[in-house]
């Protein structure tokens, strides 16, 4: 018999844990309940956010007119190199790990992950992780001050020698650790414990996609940890590893674009799944290609380690041909994906609740952001705009437009599932269009800086640049990109203590994945009784089954 093939409901039975003893924040400080890690995660994630974006709106009230304002250039140069940090390294990240934890033992009809304790142990690492690279600010030469991509020899020990460097390499190299063994974690979970009757191709988009980034995962960040050691013992025990005069900083590029390259899809994939969740259920309709979308999946994952020198272009050491055909290659399933979201959409009931707008503001800035993309995947155009403010307004399309639209479309639309209430609707869409229009404007104008030559990276400029307008422009919508986040944070607060109680499984209607089969919030075990799993919408399916027995009339014994 087939072990996947279940004949009818399972009842879901397992040993009972005991309560903890103790306080709510007691529970969740001692808990290895994935559902517990995932709100730690979310909750950490969106702490480093915060952190993150006020470093940013430091340095664009410093860059709104020429000269320098409240920063020194040394100040300038610490703040956006823990910027760059925080936001890729210490939120969006570790926030995929937030939904991986709560979702992926839901969907597919998991009791928990294969490894609690360890995935308990990761969540702290990357917690204390976070804060040693946070902790460079309260040394005497003050915090990391040369850049996310640490180039060498400039974080080398003879321009980098303060003790903020030191905390910044180890916190990473334990902050990634951690990312390590999550990954192994939902690798092992999503592989061995599926519910009867979940195979693989009935699994969710959204597991898909995080099974496929846990992989990319194993694959780059244990590089990453060695270049990041490597460095630590250049500086602690005179290693030599990226000496200039053997090539060190041309091994360091190579090092850390081998990774950072997978780790803009870790980031991406898991996101573009959350998407693929949100807009089936408001648009009435399954999910267009499902399997076609698993396909682009996979190739988006494959290319993505093949394209890494397209951030060494301007190095004259790549063979630029080659890696700018991949670099346009990878836009092929990367649109595959935009043609079945927009499949998905068509000729369907749409409805225009939070979740859905801020999934259709990510199909729009990511569609910008991977047009740009392009641009610079050709080797002309990049040698013309490389380190300019074309490729940060480009990145910030690109990840801002996946990561942020994304995880504030999950949050609104698995709150109800977390928290057991509802989040106001009217604060949403408020947080929404204060969103969309703070960061359109922020970042739109800094394609046309970058064009007319600002440089990244500059604490200053002269009022004969011609740059002011632009950089005031842009000023303003970060500040108005800062101001939306008040809303969200006070409708998260209000709604977690007075909201509306969520008192069904499903409080959407037309939810397709297992996790609203289960009560909202989900037991501890998180099923009572897991129905039959006979498709990919196995909670599409048990609504058809229960409308079909309020029917009058015979019925089949096999219903």
């Amino acid at each position: 018999m087939d072990l996947r093939t279940a004949p009818g409901p399972v009842d879901v039975v397992g040993p009972v844990r005991r309560s903890v003893r103790g306080s709510a924040l007691a529970r969740m400080l001692r808990t290895t309940d994935a559902k517990q890690i995932g709100i730690l995660y979310l909750a950490t994630a969106f702490g480093f956010f915060l952190v993150g974006g006020l470093l940013a709106l430091i340095m664009r009230a410093e860059l709104a007119r020429p000269g320098l304002q409240m920063l020194s250039p040394e100040q300038y140069n610490q703040l956006f190199t823990m910027h760059g940090t925080i936001m890729l390294l210490l939120f969006a990240t570790p926030i995929v790990f937030a939904f991986a934890n709560y979702l992926v033992p839901l969907q597919i009809g998991a009791p928990d992950v294969a490894f609690p304790r360890l995935n308990a142990f990761a969540y702290w690492l990357y917690l204390f992780g976070g804060l040693l690279v946070l902790g460079g600010f309260v040394t005497p030469g003050g915090a990391a001050d040369f850049g996310w991509t640490a180039y060498q020899p400039l974080a080398g020990p003879a321009h980098s020698p303060g003790t903020g460097t030191n905390l910044w390499l180890v916190g990473l190299v334990v902050s990634g650790l951690g990312t390590i063994l999550g990954a192994v974690n939902l690798i092992t979970t999503v592989l061995c414990l599926r519910a009867p009757g979940m195979t693989m191709f009935r699994m969710p988009i959204l597991t898909w996609n995080i099974l496929v980034t846990a992989i990319l995962v194993i694959l780059v960040f244990p590089l990453l940890a060695a270049a990041l050691l490597a460095a630590l013992a250049d500086r602690q025990l005179g290693a030599h590893v990226y000496d200039a005069g053997t090539g060190g900083p041309m091994l360091w590029q190579h090092l850390f674009w081998f990774f950072g390259h997978p780790e803009v899809y870790i980031v991406a994939l898991p996101f573009f799944g959350i998407i693929t969740e949100i807009i089936p259920v408001f648009s009435r309709k399954p999910v267009f290609g499902y399997r076609g979308l698993i396909a682009a999946t996979l190739g988006i994952a494959a290319l993505s380690m093949s394209v890494w020198a397209h951030h060494m272009f301007a190095t004259g050491q790549v063979l630029l041909p080659f890696f700018s055909f991949l670099s346009y290659l990878i836009a092929v399933p990367t649109g595959i994906k935009f043609f079945n979201w927009i499949g998905t959409m068509w000729k369907g009931q749409l409805t225009f609740e939070t979740p859905m707008l801020f999934a259709l503001g990510f199909l729009v800035t990511f569609l910008l952001g991977g047009l740009t993309g392009v641009l610079l995947a050709s080797p002309p155009v990049d040698f013309h705009v490389h380190d300019s403010y074309f490729v940060v307004a480009h990145f910030h399309y690109v990840l801002f437009g996946t990561i942020v639209f994304a995880v504030f479309g999950g949050v609104y639309f698995w709150f109800p599932k977390m928290f057991g209430r509802m989040l106001d609707e009217r604060l949403g869409k408020v947080h929404f269009w204060l969103t969309l229009i703070g960061f359109h404007t922020t970042f739109l104008v800094q394609h046309w800086l970058g064009n007319e030559g600002f440089p990244r990276r500059y604490a200053d400029y002269l009022p004969q640049d011609g740059f002011t307008m632009l950089n005031t422009v842009s000023s303003i919508g970060s500040f108005v990109l800062g101001v939306s986040m008040l809303p969200f944070l006070w409708n998260v607060w209000r709604s977690y203590r007075f909201g509306p109680v969520v008192r069904e499984p499903d409080p959407w209607g037309h939810g397709l994945s297992l996790e609203w089969v289960t009560s909202s919030p989900p037991p501890l075990r998180n099923f009572d009784r897991l129905p039959r799993i006979r498709s990919e919408r196995p909670a599409y399916d048990l609504r058809q089954k229960r409308a079909a027995a309020a029917l009058p009339g015979p019925r089949s014994a096999t219903d």
